[in-house]
């Protein structure tokens, strides 16, 4: 059963795909059916391999179907974060990277008519004023050092003007920034994996795979031997792999849909139905849906549950910057778990004999992941440039490992969320 949301009143094409029973052969079985596992089966299909995937629940189940569909240029880090962490080389080629992986995006809505409601436009809202001006430097650099010619930095009225807030001091609009219903995307990519001949298993959890060449992957009622492993599971990865576990942190992000405001006063809300986040450390991120409803994300927990009245959790956030919506009805909540590492960068890797993973994305997933995918399905077939670049920053472990990691993760949450407010 999927968790009750509005993308799953909204979705089309979910389709039910059997469970996994008795033994599989393939050249590759991929663990995981949100983004990256879809993108890779999807492309390991259309090189011509024997691919099969297994889902521990349905198509799309995790964070890959509940997100806020935001689809950001660069990394999660922004482009300036890069060059001085990284320097200038390797910044431009991760800003290249998800360049492609925005491609990607377009390319696969295109080519398998996926209804997501792509729509194209992303403001982030600056929301304190010592930040006030790098808007500017930014759009100057990604202009002149990046080639990309399609941000601009807004004054506070400019801002005002695409949305209806005063919470913000100005913004940056990224016009080729996109946004998706990201669960509809989900099945568009498994809709086109099945037609490329992956064979889908739906409920069926895996619980252990052998360190062997070929590997034998097991689930409760039947397995798949093959030559590769793809682990796409992010922040639902559990203990599957121990070797990787202890390099992301599993965290909770909870999003709100509203009753249909109307189309005068969702236009009004936020204009051309642009995409917004805001500058926190813990992001607020939101559009407007096709049907006009406000979708909000807000607010973070760092345990395995969620809160027992999600409406009422994320509510105060969205009424902070949306004070003239507190009459509005919120018709869907819901939560999902994403992964986040130390660095906010993918873990991208390969794992002896035979396995490769991508995971830890965090909240920059919709792109990113799509992309993961595609460069796991290019390195097995033999072709690992991209591969090889998106592996050569190295994850290092949270303190403590899988038994400390929510205490120091909860403390520096803690700090940062003093950091917004100040």
């Amino acid at each position: 059963m999927y968790p009750d949301s509005y993308y799953v009143a909204t979705a089309v094409g979910i389709t039910e795909h059997p469970t996994l029973q008795g033994a599989e052969r393939a050249d590759v079985c991929v663990i995981g059916g949100g983004f990256t596992g879809l993108s890779a089966a999807l492309n390991l299909a259309e090189q011509g391999l024997d691919v099969v995937l297994l889902e521990a629940e349905r198509i799309g189940f995790g964070a890959s179907g509940r997100n806020g569909g935001l689809i950001g240029s660069g990394q999660r880090k922004d482009a300036l974060e890069m060059e001085a962490q990284f320097g200038f080389e390797r910044s431009k080629q991760f800003w290249d990277l998800a360049e492609a992986a925005k491609a990607e995006i377009r390319m696969r809505v295109a080519r398998h008519d996926i209804e997501c409601d792509l729509q194209y436009g992303q403001l982030e809202g600056v929301h304190k004023k010592s930040y006030v001006g790098h808007a500017a430097r930014y759009a100057e650099a990604l202009e002149t050092r990046y080639d990309y010619p399609h941000a601009r930095a807004l004054n506070r009225e400019e801002t005002r003007a695409i949305v209806d807030t005063d919470g913000f001091f100005e913004g940056l609009l990224d016009t080729q920034a996109m946004s998706v219903h990201p669960l509809n995307y989900a099945l568009g990519l498994a809709r086109a994996a099945c037609e490329a001949g992956v064979r889908i298993f739906e409920n069926s959890r895996v619980t252990d795979y052998t360190r062997t060449d070929p590997a034998k992957v097991s689930t409760e009622a039947g397995h798949v031997d093959a030559s590769f492993i793809v682990l796409g599971c992010n922040g639902y990865l559990g203990k599957l792999e121990p070797r990787v576990a202890g390099k992301i942190m599993p965290i909770n992000n909870f999003m709100i849909a509203t009753e249909p405001l109307g189309e005068e006063s969702a236009r009004k809300l936020i204009a051309d139905r642009n995409c917004v986040h805001d500058t926190r450390f813990v992001v607020d991120y939101f559009r407007t849906s096709a049907d006009n409803r406000l979708l909000f994300g807000g607010g973070e927990n760092y345990r395995s549950g969620f809160p027992k009245d999600i409406a009422a959790f994320v509510r105060p956030y969205m009424l902070k910057l949306f004070p003239q919506l507190d009459y509005a009805r919120i018709d869907y909540a819901w939560g999902g778990t994403l992964s986040v590492t130390v660095k906010r960068m993918p873990q991208v890797g390969r794992l002896k004999p035979n396995l490769f993973f991508a995971h830890g994305y965090s909240g920059h997933g919709v792109s990113i992941a799509n992309l993961a995918g595609k460069v796991l399905a290019e390195a097995i077939g033999g072709t690992a440039n991209r591969f090889d670049v998106m592996s050569s920053i190295k994850a290092v472990p949270f303190p403590g490992g899988t038994l400390l990691r929510y205490p120091g993760m909860v403390l520096g949450m803690l700090y940062y969320s003093l950091k917004d407010r100040i």
